[in-house]
């Protein structure tokens, strides 16, 4: 069985298995569309804009953080903290830590409503490396169209309707990660289930009734510590769904009924999992890790499927960057540097620094601060172009093509902020969020 996996025994009966049921053109979750980062709908999106060009508003946020917009229906979801790490040389005083879980009119990004949560402590310190770089608020909510869904790591899982009533609330832990890097992996919704993804705080996946927050199972294990990425769903054997993610060395297939293991892939030699897997043309897909890493695994199975599913193998280098794969070519981004893949055999079809130029391989690194090792957002595609958010917010538009063919690079803004989120797109617009301000273009 697997090296890092272990489960508990499920609690209670769930529905058969089925994706999130929204709107053809909502972003219900974490890059769209059971997190492929393509849009749902075939809307014609904006190549170029500017302060001044093709910006339909922005709203100012009431405090930071790094968790992507959602679309739902005619409301955009966001979340921020306040009151405390929002300056690394006076971080303040944790006990005023409290996030914020606003809902915007899509229309004109008029605020609808405001909830706040009060931390439940102690929190992680605003310390080391990771936690100044996202902050308290890094997980994107979620929404089956009907209710919206966060999660605050230590201060649990929530659930509102769409006007802004709380629902439940319901913790899942208060652990540190190791590396005491702070949380950032985001909620799903299979079905009737929330899923949660509570490695630094519980070492474990938990699947919560949706509509009490009652716990139904839980999946356990200590390399749940490591992982900060988002789960999938995929197909699995005969009428199975599977959850799937990326941890240490490897890939798992949980069962999204009892969270049972039903399949384990030996994978990426990296002891942390930082990114996110994506499912396409009936494989999975995942790169991350310090030194790179990649992989292909056919879904499904049963037990161990290193020797049977693993499609091809690379050692593409990427840390954050969740990949996006689109009419049979895989596009990731790693420190200014797009690399394309012919996602059947993992051949590299092309490598760009963005924005045009040859590419050294020095140009590869890691490194912290405003550097382009330090750009924490996936691409995401729509009109058959590619979008791409530097920290620095220069937005890289690119056609999605077999050839690095670019198509504009712009600023929404001027000011000094900081993009670490992925954008949303829905028919046709784009939101971005800073850490301080919520945009939409769209022609």
């Amino acid at each position: 069985m697997a090296k890092n996996y272990c489960t508990l025994m499920s609690a209670g009966m769930l529905l058969f298995i089925a994706v999130t049921a929204c709107d053809a053109g909502d972003w219900p979750r974490f890059r769209g569309p059971n997190g492929s980062g393509i849009a749902a709908d075939d809307a014609k999106t904006p190549v170029e804009w500017s302060p001044t060009k093709n910006l339909k508003w922005k709203t100012e946020l009431p405090g930071s953080g790094v968790s992507c917009p959602i679309v739902v229906g005619d409301r955009v979801f966001v979340t921020t903290y306040s009151g405390y790490g929002l300056n690394r040389s006076e971080p303040g005083d944790p006990q005023n830590l409290q996030r914020h879980l606003l809902c915007f009119d899509r229309k004109n990004g008029k605020q609808l409503w405001e909830k706040t949560v009060p931390a439940v402590l102690p929190e992680d310190l605003y310390t080391g490396m990771g936690v100044p770089v996202h902050g308290y608020a890094s997980h994107t909510p979620v929404s089956d169209g009907k209710n919206v869904y966060v999660f605050f790591g230590k201060s649990g899982a929530l659930a509102f309707d769409l006007e802004g009533n709380q629902l439940w609330q319901t913790g899942v832990g208060t652990d540190s990660d190791p590396k005491r890097w702070g949380s950032a992996s985001s909620p799903i919704v299979v079905d009737e289930t929330l899923v949660v993804t509570a490695g630094p705080e519980g070492r474990a996946v938990v699947g919560l009734d949706k509509k009490t927050g009652k716990q139904l199972w839980k999946a356990e294990s200590s390399g749940l510590g490591d992982v900060w990425g988002t789960p999938i769903v995929t197909p699995g054997e005969g009428d199975r769904t599977d959850i799937v993610i990326g941890a240490p060395y490897e890939i798992w297939g949980i069962n999204a009924a009892t969270g049972k293991l039903c399949w384990f892939c030996e994978a990426i030699p990296s002891d942390s999992y930082s990114s996110s897997v994506v499912f396409a043309e009936g494989s999975i897909f995942g790169i991350t890790g310090r030194s790179g890493g990649s992989i292909a695994v056919k879904a499904g199975g049963s037990g161990d499927v290193s020797a049977t599913n693993v499609v091809w193998s690379g050692r593409d280098r990427n840390r954050y960057c969740t990949p996006v794969v689109y009419e049979g070519r895989l596009y990731y981004m790693s420190s200014g540097i797009v690399t394309c893949l012919n996602a059947t055999t993992g051949e590299e079809i092309f490598k760009s620094r963005l924005g045009g130029g040859e590419v050294e391989e020095s140009s590869f690194g890691f490194g912290g601060g405003r550097g382009r090792g330090a750009d924490y957002s996936s691409p995401v595609l729509a009109d058959g172009k590619i979008y791409y958010v530097a920290a620095s917010g220069l937005t890289y538009v690119m056609k999605a093509s077999d050839t690095y063919e670019p198509l504009a690079v712009n600023r929404v803004t001027e000011a000094d902020e900081t993009f670490n989120a992925t954008p949303a797109i829905s028919n046709g617009d784009i939101f971005l969020r800073s850490d301080k301000h919520l945009y939409c273009v769209g022609e």
